[in-house]
């Protein structure tokens, strides 16, 4: 730092003069400050835009979603029993459900066995080992997942908790744990269904051998479950199945209990109210693009407050900031062509008509139309009465309407192809957050300012220098003059 003392020969604040010539030196550094600050602000705005654009794209393609459409109240008279669920493509109606078994894991319980969990399980059992033994389950096809060479073994270092976390571990659908309380051995299967279906040795779901059961008090016959669920589907359809679950035609059911002679009724209507939630939804959000975007061509501009650069802000209290640089964002995109181009094509997606094959080939006809206000920049309303009617009436056409069919496109089509056409300009105007300044065109031109302010700086520098070297000559020479004026007084008077 420069320790700089002027005036003494003079008693000229040069300092003051300096700063005073630098401000005037400075004007046009400011003004690049200024423009560089309004460049970031109209980047800004637009990612503010593009952002809240691609909500919207993506509330689009939930829009062409047929479950949007046909989501499903489901009801059961007797929902202890069984329940339901019902996807797009479940017809309405009334179904009723007999069941008549349900689906369970198969389990048995060991006799009482004298172990500690962590403790040595060979000693506990006072056996020496190694030992084998075989323990399986059954696949889809009633084979025994393994094989007859396929063995666990119980080492020397064992415990029963290493033997369980060995089983539980492995894909044999086994869950095993001990019950410290009673002192027996739980096996289960993790799955419910009858799988040993050719009634392999024991027909029984958890199959081991004369090993097992020695070392454990195992047997056979204590084993429980290891059944299928059975249903009767309108009093004519007989199912079985593994789970305690089964999708016929499009409905989820599920199964709780049994009621043998006494069928549940299941009844699937078409949740309009959810449909059009879904519809106000997705309306309510493109408004909002809307109004952010017909707000940035209506906005005033004020060219007397143009951005504050930071002196200038260091002037200001807080709250005058926010007001000017209020009246200074103000406008900053007004006249756009990519926002006036936007809203345009927008508009015009609302008036596409539709080959639905149904009653409606136009939106207006299920009530969903542009305000009549032109200067909404078309922002969208909704007749909920009408919508409703023609929800109730046709609604597979007023999917088509939205989602198309097949290669006719339908209005999300057009409206995605449009907001992909404004989000492409903006990515090319604007940018994105990951983008370097060289790839857009603000970004370009931010970089030429700062480039250009750094070089200007650098010339400021120079002639803030040059001053104080042309001030400090003038100190020195009118300092000389004093000394030889006060050389000249002092001859005079001797």
């Amino acid at each position: 730092m420069n320790m700089r003392i002027s005036g003494l020969a003079t008693g000229m604040d040069t300092e003051s003069i300096i700063n005073d010539l630098m401000k005037a030196e400075k004007i046009p550094l400011d003004k690049m400050e200024q423009d560089k600050t309004k460049i970031e602000w109209q980047r800004d705005k637009f990612r503010e835009i593009n952002t809240l654009r691609q909500k919207i794209d993506d509330m689009a393609f939930d829009m062409q979603l047929s479950k949007t459409y046909n989501t499903k109240i489901v009801n059961s008279s007797q929902e202890n029993v069984v329940t339901a669920t019902g996807s797009p493509k479940s017809p309405e109606g009334a179904y009723k459900i007999e069941v008549t078994q349900l689906a369970t894991s198969a389990i048995n319980v060991s006799g009482k066995l004298d172990i500690k969990p962590d403790a040595n399980l060979l000693d506990a059992l006072g056996k020496t080992g190694p030992i084998s033994f075989r323990l399986t389950t059954f696949d889809e096809n009633g084979d025994p997942i393994k094989g007859e060479d396929e063995l666990y073994e119980i080492t020397e270092e064992d415990t029963l908790n290493d033997l369980m976390k060995r089983i539980n571990d492995d894909d044999n659908n086994i869950r095993m744990f001990y019950d410290d309380n009673t002192k027996q051995l739980i096996m289960e299967t993790t799955r419910t269904g009858k799988f040993n279906t050719t009634g392999y040795r024991n027909g029984k779901e958890i199959e081991f051998d004369a090993t097992f059961q020695d070392l454990f008090n195992m047997s056979h016959g204590n084993e429980k479950g290891g059944t299928d669920a059975k249903f009767k589907y309108n009093d004519a359809y007989e199912v079985t199945t593994k789970e305690n679950k089964y999708t016929l035609n499009g409905i989820n059911f599920e199964f709780k209990d049994i009621n043998e002679g006494s069928p549940a009724t299941i009844t699937l209507t078409n949740d309009i109210n959810a449909t059009m939630d879904n519809i106000k939804e997705f309306v309510e959000k493109y408004n909002e693009l809307i109004d952010v975007m017909n707000k940035t061509q209506r906005e005033e501009k004020y060219r007397d407050f143009p951005p504050l650069t930071e002196e200038q802000k260091k002037e200001l209290e807080e709250r005058e900031i926010e007001l000017w640089e209020e009246k200074a964002k103000s406008g900053i995109l007004r006249g756009d062509s990519i926002i006036t181009s936007a809203l345009t094509n927008l508009r015009q997606n609302w008036y596409q008509s539709v080959d639905t094959g149904g009653e409606y080939n136009v939106i207006s006809q299920i009530g969903i139309t542009t305000t009549k206000d032109y200067l909404d920049g078309g922002k969208i309303e909704i007749n909920e009465e009408k919508l409703k009617e023609a929800l109730q009436k046709d609604p597979d056409s007023v999917y088509k309407l939205f989602a198309g069919s097949g290669d006719k496109k339908g209005i999300m089509d057009h409206l995605d192809d449009s907001l992909e056409t404004m989000k492409t300009k903006i990515n090319e105007r604007a940018g994105r957050s990951s983008d370097t300044l060289s790839n857009y065109t603000l970004g370009k031109r931010i970089k030429d300012i700062d480039s250009r302010m750094n070089d200007f700086q650098n010339r400021l520098q120079q002639i803030e220098t040059r001053y104080w070297r042309q001030f400090t000559a003038m100190e020195k020479a009118i300092s000389t003059m004093n000394n030889q004026s006060a050389m000249l007084m002092n001859n005079f008077f001797q």
